[in-house]
Order: structure tokens, then sequence, then C-alpha cells
């Protein structure tokens, strides 16, 4: 798994040693851990690496200054925890700004942790010598709420959802606005409207606020039916187009160069037997496989399962006829 690289940093601050195993999750492309095991390094850790498991040791770990070379989310979300129990200051610069890293950080200081510019590329971590128990409420997932989003938009259809944060979604907000879908937020509601094909847009994803790479693939979905020829550019991973073969069996009309895609709107899409290879390029079958006409199969949920609970419960509830079969080999 992909997050077994973020229980370093707590254990280790924690116990003083940990060892885990050297992460896996969707093959979308590089995701280099050399962010993490450099700043737990810099932090006062020794990391031994060996037969597929890294080792991390320190009596005491104490604050320093860490400079990212990328403003990787799952790097500043380690060294948050770690700095936490860290002795003195820790300084993170270019730092993530995503909504998660400034949901741990609030977690943090309810525990007791002095952290300042959280939601900024630089962050201060002045950490403390244990942490206090609290009970905590975390944010919605942007990511779960920006699919309903999508599902809805691509067949034509409305849906209202309560409890999420539009402030987490501007950018994708904006584009389904650009692709002439009405959009409604108060609060903590956002409301979806599509009366009519919607229109081409274009956009390339980013690191906060920018578009979120996880929304790429099922807003893709969205725009195979659209009005035009889209151009999307993913410069987060270079391999995560993967899902491109799979909307082509349906009938969609999309080229792939490097890291852009060009999408080239069809009348419809069809029903066809697909196979999820990650978990938002399942997430884009399950919305294609709503707006195709007939019936879509897809294989490989156990990706999607990664990152929605029950999702077709959750489809199923607004009026999508979705069922789960379980195959027995």
């Amino acid at each position: 798994m992909g997050s077994s690289i973020f229980l370093m940093g707590p254990l280790l601050a924690r116990f003083g040693e940990v060892t885990v195993s050297k992460p896996g999750g969707c093959v979308i492309g590089q995701r280099p851990i050399d962010f993490h095991l450099r700043g737990m390094r810099a932090l006062g850790a020794r990391i031994e690496e060996e037969h597929g498991y890294i080792r991390c040791t320190a009596k005491r770990l104490h604050g320093t200054h860490i400079a990212l070379d990328f403003p990787s989310v799952g790097a500043t979300e380690n060294l948050l925890m770690a700095a936490a129990l860290a002795d003195g200051t820790t300084v993170i610069e270019n730092a993530a700004r995503e909504p998660e890293v400034v949901d741990l950080a609030n977690f943090l200081r309810e525990a007791g942790v002095r952290i300042e510019g959280s939601g900024q590329d630089r962050i201060v971590v002045h950490g403390c010598s244990e942490l206090g128990e609290i009970g905590y409420r975390i944010i919605p997932d942007r990511i779960v709420t920006g699919t309903l989003m999508l599902a809805a938009a691509a067949t034509m259809g409305k849906i209202t959802l309560t409890g999420v944060e539009p402030g987490h979604l501007g950018a994708v907000i904006q584009k389904l606005r650009d692709a002439g879908v009405r959009v409604d937020t108060d609060h903590d509601i956002i409301t979806v409207i599509c009366d009519g094909a919607p229109s081409a847009v274009d956009f390339r994803t980013a690191p906060f606020p920018g578009f979120p790479t996880d929304l790429q693939a099922p807003f893709m979905a969205f725009l195979t039916a659209a009005q035009g020829t889209s151009v999307i550019h993913e410069s987060v991973f270079e391999a995560r187009f993967k899902h491109v073969d799979e909307l082509l069996r349906m009938g969609a009309d999309i080229s792939v160069d490097l890291r852009t895609a060009i999408v080239r709107g069809v009348p419809n899409l069809s029903g066809a037997k697909v196979c999820a290879s990650d978990l938002r390029g399942g997430a884009a079958l399950l919305v294609a496989g709503l707006a195709a006409r007939g019936t879509t199969e897809v294989d490989g949920v156990y990706h999607i399962d990664r990152g929605y609970q029950a999702i077709e419960t959750h489809l199923s509830a607004v009026g999508a006829r979705v069922e789960r079969i379980e195959v027995r080999d």
C-alpha cells in the first residue's frame, strides 16, 4: 500500500524505531519516497533499506530546516507528524498547501503542537513532549465530492451534496462552470445541475489550489461527450492516462501525447466491459459507465474501494442503476 510510508513519521517520533515496507499503491508514475527519507534523516533518524523494507531509528528527533524539492502532500504530512514530537523547531519549506495538510495541522494544534503557516508554503512546527487526547472531526473528502459532482454532470442530471467544503474544489467548480454546468454553492452545500451537452474545456493539473490530479480521470470521462475538443495536461504524474484505453473501448475519441490528452467529444458512449487499473481511473470508468448507453461492467473494483467507501450505495441513492457482483474464481 502506498500509505504504508505515512506510518514512518508518527511511529518513529513516538517509539524511536519503525520498520515499514516500501510503498506500492496505484501505478500512475513515479512517487519517490526520497523526500520522506531525506526529511527523516534531517530530523536525526538513521535509515537502512534492505529486502524491500525501510528501518528508521532515532533516540530523539531534533528540529531542523527542510526544503522539499516538490510540494509533496505525503512528505509534508509525514514530516509534520514527525516534527510534532521532535525537540525544538522544524521549518518545512516548499510545503504542500492541500486542505488535507491544513486539516492535519489543525488536528495536531488541537493535540497541543504549536504550528504556524499551514496552508502556506512555509510551515513552522514547534515540537512538544507529548500529544493530548482530543476528539476531532476531519474534513470531507473533496475527491469523493468531486467524483459525485462529475457523475451528475456526465449524466446531465442534478445532485445536491451537503456537509462538503466548496472552497476545497474551487478549480473543479470553475471548470464545470466553464463547460456550461450550473454549480451553486452555499456554505457546506454544493448543487450541480446539467441540462444539456457540456462544452469542451482545457485544464492542467497542479498542486492545490490548482486542479487536483485525483480528479483528472473522472473529469476526462465527463468531457468525452462534450461539444468540441478538450486538452488535458497532467503535470503531477507522468503515467496517469491508463484509463484512456478503457474509455476508447466505450467509444471515446482520445489521443495521448506524453503528458497531454486530447479529448474530442462524441455524441455518446457505449457500455462495454472494462477494467480499472488504478483508483481514480476506476472512478472515471464509473462516471463513463453511468453516462453511456447500455450496460457497463467494471472489473478491478478493488482499486476503487481504496478511495471510495461503498460507492455503489451512494450512486444508487441518487438514482443510478449500479450493483456490485461478487465473482468467484
